[in-house]
């Protein structure tokens, strides 16, 4: 990849003004008019194409004004976004609300994903959908727990509901804000979903709407010669363009030259009134001298489609710099169907002698819009640098099945693995299985296999398989062991080896100690830890019977709440059995006086 020139940012403002202030500001010929009309009309279709929305019927599942963190159909790692992050002031315990009438259809406590989610179903034909509550009201706290008591579980799986267990009336308290799960601070993680289909729908298209006057910013841009014939600037490699400012909402840059079959990719975002977050957009077109090539939004989609935002984005770029553009032309894998009235998949054909207008629009979901204009000249081919061609000793062919066997390690790759035919390395260093590196996206998950017989049965048993991302760091990997044979299912390549881990958790009191009276604690906290492979599992008991502690993963402490259960006498003996996943478990047993208050 090359960078061409410097570049050049800038954020603007722009406060959408209605087109027929546009109109009555101007003195247009009648041809010009109609012309206008046209623009118009075209504008409508992009914006109000989508089905009719109910924008009356929900209200807002929030008491506090609504800002965002996140939007909808923004880019996240192997996802898109499939709801909207409201934020909560960063506080645990706001009262989240019933958006309409209907019943709670669904729950689901994890440890991480979601948390403690819950699902409304409401009779007009939608589902709405909670993620990472600090807890559920009263009624439904209550049921959760005994589910969890009987279980002897934190974790409950999903919990499905007949419309008379749990009826809800618009406006009333489900729940409350937290951070349980995969969240990195309290907010809402807010979803509307088609109830039949499943498909997940932009909450703003029912009248969630924060109040948003800001333009999207575009940060940078790239050309990409999409096939070995194809040049931009005489080089067949892809190459970042650097950007200018002609004014409000307006980007350009320098006159490129090209030849052959080309594409572009940007890197967008947006910002909505006060907050300083940055933002996905709501749509992107690309024109050609007027004409439109490409178009996205993400009004909705489908979540077995999200897998494809690695064949949207330049998936290489991502990883090897951690900034994502997104394409203005389709793979042909990419199985998305945000994509409408797409001409040639967004590929650009350029000529010898032609010039060529590329304009980049982007749209956040109220209409604000920021246009980005490329000029180019069609050269003639003379090549001054080339890709090279694959070498690597792998083929892949995408619709076979692979497996190869280095020292002793196996990879095994079904069909349709990969998107696209490939060439990929294979080595074995110093016991580090070397799998290409993590540039490529996969489809589907394949199997990587050890073969340990050179190992003891101790060793064995402490032995499990680390990806080695962060080699500083390495992370467990989900290890199957069948005799000699350990085994995982990835869907990254990169490095993976063995490691050894011998370690006991860690586990420590939190504001008690041995034969204290805590009568006064609301809660029984213990932080626990592991230096290798990870806590896999932890089970406490008070008196020999099981009680309910949540793991925040994030601090790693356990809670128990004094509350769930009456306890007999003042005498208690509390009981702690913690395991890694590495098969390494430490056990802690103290007692505590307690009475009640």
């Amino acid at each position: 990849m090359r960078i061409y020139g410097n570049l050049t940012l800038q954020a603007n403002h722009n406060i959408k003004k209605p087109f027929f202030t546009i109109f009555a500001k101007n003195n247009y010929t009648l041809k010009q008019y109609f012309s206008l009309i046209i623009v118009l009309l075209i504008f409508n279709t992009i914006i109000y194409s989508q089905e009719n929305y109910p924008k009356n019927y929900f209200i807002s599942p929030i008491e506090i004004p609504i800002i965002l963190s996140g939007t909808f159909g923004e880019l996240r790692s192997n996802h898109f976004h499939s709801g909207v992050d409201i934020k909560t002031q960063k506080k645990d315990g706001l009262n989240l609300l019933a958006v309409a009438d209907g019943y709670v259809s669904r729950i689901k406590v994890s440890q991480y994903g979601f948390g403690k989610a819950l699902y409304i179903t409401h009779p007009n034909g939608y589902t709405s959908v909670y993620a990472h509550l600090s807890k559920y009201s009263k009624k439904i706290n209550d049921y959760v727990k005994r589910v969890q008591y009987k279980k002897e579980d934190y974790q409950t799986g999903n919990l499905f509901f007949d419309k008379d267990v749990f009826p809800v009336k618009k406006g009333e308290v489900i729940g409350y804000s937290g951070n349980t799960g995969s969240s990195t601070q309290s907010h809402l993680h807010f979803e509307i979903r088609n109830t039949e289909t499943e498909n997940i729908i932009n909450p703003m298209l029912f009248g969630l709407e924060p109040k948003d006057t800001i333009a999207p910013v575009f940060e940078s841009v790239k050309g990409y010669p999409l096939n070995t014939n194809s040049r931009i600037e005489n080089f067949n490699d892809e190459v970042i363009l650097p950007l200018k400012m002609l004014g409000k909402r307006k980007y350009t840059t320098d006159r490129i030259s090209a030849s052959g079959i080309i594409g572009f990719g940007v890197s967008v975002f947006d910002r909505l009134n006060k907050a300083n977050n940055k933002n996905g957009v709501y749509s992107l077109e690309m024109l050609i001298n007027g004409k439109r090539v490409y178009y996205h939004d993400v009004e909705t989609f489908s979540f077995a489609e999200s897998k494809y935002i690695n064949l949207h984005i330049d998936y290489k770029h991502y990883k090897e710099y951690k900034k994502k553009y997104q394409k203005l032309f389709k793979e042909t894998a990419n199985k998305m169907s945000i994509y409408k009235e797409l001409i040639d998949d967004g590929n650009i054909n350029i000529k010898e002698g032609f010039n060529y207008n590329i304009q980049i629009i982007a749209k956040d979901y109220h209409g604000n819009s920021s246009i980005l204009e490329i000029p180019i000249v069609g050269s003639r081919n003379n090549p001054i640098f080339s890709v090279p061609i694959d070498t690597l000793e792998y083929k892949i062919v995408a619709k076979n099945f692979h497996r190869f066997t280095k020292e002793n390690v196996t990879v095994s790759f079904p069909k349709n693995t990969f998107y696209n035919d490939t060439y990929i390395d294979f080595k074995v260093e110093d016991g580090i299985a070397r799998i290409h590196n993590t540039t490529i996206p996969l489809n589907k998950s394949y199997t990587i296999k050890f073969n340990v017989y050179k190992y003891s049965e101790l060793e064995k048993q402490q032995l499990y398989i680390a990806n080695l991302r962060h080699p500083k760091h390495p992370s467990y990997q989900e290890t199957k062991k069948k005799d000699s044979i350990f085994y995982t299912r990835t869907k990254e390549l990169g490095d993976y080896t063995l490691i050894s881990d011998k370690d006991k958790p860690e586990i420590k009191l939190l504001y008690f100690k041995d034969k204290q009276w805590i009568s006064k604690l609301e809660y029984l906290q213990v932080k626990i830890s592991d230096k290798g492979s990870g806590i896999k599992d932890y089970r406490a008991t008070i008196d020999g019977e099981w009680i309910l502690m949540e793991y925040d993963h994030k601090k790693n402490i356990l809670t128990y709440d004094f509350n769930d259960k009456d306890l007999f006498g003042s005498e208690h003996i509390f009981r702690i059995v913690v395991s890694d996943n590495a098969g390494n478990t430490n056990e802690l047993s103290v007692t505590f006086f307690r009475v009640k208050n």
